[in-house]
């Protein structure tokens, strides 16, 4: 995770490494793909009907040619990346949105941009929503409307069965994996420094540039545990096909918010609502578990939270 306000609680690249003889790992922090106007096909999503009185609310000049133009840092697994043709943008942003639009009767179109050019995208009208792991937070809530539509925090996972009988409270003297510049080598630090101060051993914390390499590690056995994003690290378990297994809740949790052009009030309802509705007819976690992102899941959208 990156401290508020930059924004998103982490940035990792498009493509995914492969771990050995287990699975498709995650990619580690890398640069911003180019921006790009050109649209770039998404993955199949749930369909969801058309809610008459949502899309009544949808602004003439976005309706005006059914779609939406969605603006995404297509780097950030398992919430937004490229898939393997390294053009047909996947994840669970995209097929939650993609829903949204849906029931708003739009087309979402999502082309991938650089993260910080989303925001200014929007505001010269380049781009009619932002959806890219945004994290909700006052200093964007000057510029720019924000719905919420999930929760991202910290989780830790360890190789299945726990044998070493880790956890987040406890974890003096243990071998710990993170991800170098992240909210989460910030806190298993000072997770250690308590642990010296009561007269136990320190972790032993073992930093690396990617997160597929601090996964590996776990899987290996190098390490004991690892802590990451809540929704990057529920991913590295599903992918690991049985040898991690998460470990505690979500902690820290902070919501992420679709963006929208400030002063959108009603639209940014529809918005909100169109969550709502996904979430009473199930597509909402259908979508969720799909990407095994389901402990994110929130129950109360709004515009602004």
């Amino acid at each position: 995770m990156r401290p508020l306000p930059a924004g998103r609680t982490r940035r990792v690249v498009a493509t995914f490494a492969v771990l050995a003889a287990v699975a498709a790992g995650l990619a580690g922090c890398g640069d911003d793909p180019s921006d790009s106007s050109t649209s770039t096909p998404t993955s199949a999503a749930p369909s969801s009907s058309v809610d008459s009185a949502l899309a009544a609310k949808v602004p003439a000049a976005v309706k005006s040619d059914g779609k939406i133009v969605v603006g995404t840092d297509s780097t950030y697994a398992p919430s937004e990346f490229l898939a393997e043709d390294g053009k047909t943008v996947q994840g669970f942003d995209v097929d939650l949105f993609t829903a949204v639009a849906g029931k708003l009767g739009l087309k979402a179109e999502f082309q991938s941009a650089p993260f910080d050019a989303i925001i200014p995208g929007i505001a010269s009208s380049k781009y009619e929503v932002g959806v890219s792991s945004f994290t909700v937070n006052a200093d964007r809530k000057k510029t720019v409307d924000m719905i919420s539509y999930f929760n991202a925090g910290t989780l830790w996972a360890t190789k299945k069965g726990n044998a070493a009988g880790i956890s987040a409270d406890n974890a003096c003297g243990k071998n710990i994996a993170v991800q170098k510049g992240t909210v989460q080598a910030d806190d298993i630090a000072a997770r250690s420094k308590k642990c010296t101060t009561a007269g136990k051993k320190a972790i032993k914390i073992d930093i690396y540039q990617g997160q597929d390499q601090a996964t590996a590690s776990v899987v290996s056995g190098k390490d004991d545990a690892m802590l990451a994003d809540s929704p990057v690290c529920a991913w590295a378990v599903k992918q690991a096909t049985g040898k991690l297994e998460l470990l505690g809740d979500v902690y820290d949790a902070a919501p992420y918010g679709y963006v929208l052009k400030k002063g959108q009030g009603e639209f940014g309802q529809a918005i909100a609502d169109a969550v709502k509705a996904l979430i009473s007819d199930g597509s909402y976690k259908t979508i969720l578990e799909k990407w095994n992102v389901q402990a994110g899941a929130i129950t109360d959208p709004a515009v602004n939270p």
